[in-house]
Order: structure tokens, then sequence, then C-alpha cells
């Protein structure tokens, strides 16, 4: 289940389309923020100039009565005095006898009040009834609609400016991904930082480039030590081959000598079968070889028959279930590289029992009933390979096994108790 949940790509996020959700909410709340300060600086406007004209009143009234000894009628038909709290209207005393300090009241059918208190007199209040003369609250709706429309228009626009931004943003860093992106090794571009421009992009390419040439001389190092040593171990392997075979042909036999030419032979054959498999994973053309239907018997057979000299002189039978007459979908030369270190190591670690090959539902399986493998390192096999780490551990063969399985996508299995038993899936049962 962790390796499912590593393996899993993470799902892709557009730069572009990053940039043009995030402008189009900014601007969304810029004008929800700037809608709402509107409306209250409206409100705030008309209290203002309605407060002012009862001040205006109350001034009036004030002098006139300092004057005659007499309340003069309010000159404003909406405008009343009121001599106690309970003479107030029905419909604001209860609101203001709550609550004395307030000056705004709201009535029925849309009534709305202003009051005010003349501070030189006691128990004098001159109240407006404003409903006929408010501006702002009867169109407040149309208001709302109006900076509603107007804040969808600003977002439409917010989106056509930030999918430019975003366009123009993200255009560079497509190029750059296309321009290495899949890349092989032998066609790394050599120079192509300069035709970006000279910003964070510009940096992130250049690094890019300077990182691709380090590689691309690395990965020219690692060809050349390859086709080196490649020829010097098998140069050296068919020098001890001939020699061996001379030796036999020319020189008195003894049981002592036929065992250590024998010992020398089978170390010579065992050399060159490792130089041909780490040459196999070594070489990159072996990743692009197109997959194909391979009979498996022919390969399993043909690999039973290299290696049988490690079961000269032991008691151990190779048995190959009639369920291996199958085939698989895969790279014949990396198939047989596999069966080839699968059954080596079987073979040369079982003394006595057998090496039993199935295979089923598309999954090959290989049990022996050798000496088996401790638990940490059988966990280790499976495990995936992290970058530099070491495969030693738990035997040269099978960190080959571990390492093509993973270069091929192939799933490993190991199983130790009395024996081992180690299995490979082959994936998909059928060509894409």
């Amino acid at each position: 289940m962790k390796n499912k949940t590593q393996n899993k790509p993470e799902k892709f996020h557009s730069l572009s389309r990053s940039i043009v959700a995030q402008f189009c909410i900014f601007t969304l709340v810029l004008s929800a923020i700037y809608g709402l300060f509107s409306f209250m600086l409206l409100y705030q406007l008309e209290d203002n100039f309605i407060e002012r004209e009862v001040l205006q009143e109350a001034t009036y009234l004030n002098a006139g009565f300092t004057q005659s000894g007499n309340w003069p009628l309010p000159r404003n038909d909406f405008m009343a005095l009121y001599f106690a709290k309970d003479d107030l209207p029905a419909e604001i005393r209860p609101q203001y006898i709550a609550e004395p300090n307030r000056k705004e009241f709201y009535g029925a059918e849309g009534r709305h009040y202003h009051l005010y208190k003349l501070p030189e007199q006691a128990e004098v209040y001159l109240v407006a009834e404003v409903s006929k003369r408010l501006l702002v609250r009867p169109i407040s709706g149309g208001v709302f609609k109006f900076m509603l429309i107007s804040g969808l228009v600003l977002a439409f626009i917010a989106f056509l400016i930030a999918w430019a931004l975003g366009r123009k943003t993200a255009k560079p860093l497509q190029q750059l991904a296309d321009l290495v992106d899949g890349v092989a090794p032998e066609n790394i571009p050599a120079s192509f930082a300069h035709q970006f421009p000279n910003n964070e992009i510009g940096i992130l390419a250049r690094t890019l480039e300077q990182t691709m040439q380090r590689i691309n001389l690395a990965l020219e190092r690692e060809k050349c030590f390859t086709r080196d040593v490649s020829h010097e171990l098998r140069t050296s392997t068919a020098i001890i081959k001939n020699s061996v075979e001379v030796y036999q042909a020319t020189k008195p036999s003894t049981q002592e000598t036929d065992n250590i030419v024998s010992r020398i032979g089978d170390a010579s054959m065992q050399m060159e079968h490792t130089v041909t498999i780490l040459l196999a994973l070594a070489r990159e053309e072996q990743t692009l070889v197109k997959k194909e239907q391979v009979a498996l018997l022919p390969l399993l057979e043909q690999s039973i028959i290299d290696n049988s000299h490690l079961l000269k002189e032991k008691a151990v039978k190779v048995i190959v279930n009639d369920n291996c007459e199958a085939r698989v979908i895969g790279q014949q030369g990396m198939l047989k590289v596999l069966l080839d270190n699968l059954l080596s190591n079987a073979f040369q670690y079982t003394e006595v029992g057998e090496v039993n090959v199935s295979f089923n539902d598309g999954q090959l399986m290989i049990a022996d009933t050798g000496p088996g493998i401790e638990a940490d390192i059988s966990n280790k096999i499976t495990e995936p390979m992290v970058k530099g780490s070491q495969s030693t551990g738990y035997g040269f063969g099978l960190s080959i096994v571990k390492r093509l399985c993973e270069h091929q996508n192939w799933r490993l299995t190991v199983r130790s108790n009395k024996g081992t038993s180690i299995s490979v899936a082959f994936g998909d049962k059928k060509l894409p």
C-alpha cells in the first residue's frame, strides 16, 4: 500500500490557471469590499444630511421659545415636537426608553424616524419622520444590483487581464519544460538559456543548462568506462576460457587438476555472464526497445542449460511446470537476463532438494529448497531503491534482479522461510 501511494502521480496544477483564479478572486473580494464601503458611505451621507436638517430646525425652535416663551410650530410638516417620553409615537417609544442615547428608529411599513432631544430643555423632543425624504434606502436594491453587475464585469475584465498575464508568464516556463522534457542523453541541448528573459525563469534555464551539461559529461564518461571495462573483461575472460580449453586438451588429466581447471572454467563462465548482465543494464538503448509478446518456456529452457554447470554433483531436481508454456509482454533480452540471474542464484545456493519454476496469472515464480534469506535482507530487496543507495548486503545476483525489475517496471516479491520463493509480476497481459 505504501508503494502504491508513493508511485501515485500528483495532480497537475497549471500556473496560468492559478494566476487567473487568484486574480479573479482578488478582484471579486476587492469589489465586494469596495461595494460595502460605498453602501456605508451613501447611508452615512444620507444620515448626515437629515441630522443637519433636524439640528437646524431644533435651533430655530429653541430660539423662538427663548424670545417669546412659546414654542413655535415646526417649519417642516414631517417634524413634530413632543414634551414627554410618553407622548412619543408608539412605534419608537419602547425603543427610546430601552436605548435613550439612540437617534435613529425604524417603524412599520418602511417608516423611518430621527429623534433629537433639545439639550437646554427637559423632556422636549424633536421627531422627524423622514421616510419620504430618504434617497438611498428606496433604491438600495437597484444600487446593490448595479454593484453586483459592476463586480461581475470587473471580474470578467480581470479574467481577461489575468489570462493574458498568465499566458505571458507561463509561456517561457512551458517552452523550457518542452525543451528539456524527454530529451535523450545524446540530444541534450548544449546552449539554450540565452533565449529566455533575464529574470527568475532565465536563472532557472541557466541552472538547468549547467546541470544538463554536467549530466552529459557524466554520461559520456560512463559510456566510455562501460565500453572500456567491457572490452577488458571480455578479453580477459576469453583468454581464461581458451587457456582452460587448451590445458584440458593437451595436459594429462588427474582428478585434482580436473577439479581445479573445472572451477576456473566455471568462474570464467560466471564472469562472462555477469559482464553481459551489467552491460544490458547499463545500455540506454535497452529502455527504448519496443516490448512484445515473448514465449517464456524456450527462454527458461535455455537459461537452465546455460546455468546447469552450477548443479554439477548436486542432488537437485529442476521442475518446470506445464503452465510455463505461456507468453509475456516484455523485451526478450531483458527477460533472458532476469531468468539467468534467478536460476543461477537458485542453482548456486541449493545443495539438495529441488528448484520449482511455475507461471500463474502473469506471475513467474521460482522456488528452491536452499538455506533461505534473512528476513531483514529480503525486505530490503522489495523496497524501492533510493538514489545513491548501495546494493551490498543481500547478494550481487539479487541486486541485479532488483535493478532489472525497477528498470522494466516489473513487481518483485521475495519470500523466504525454508528455502526461497521469488516471484516477478510482468504487469499488463496485453500490448497497449
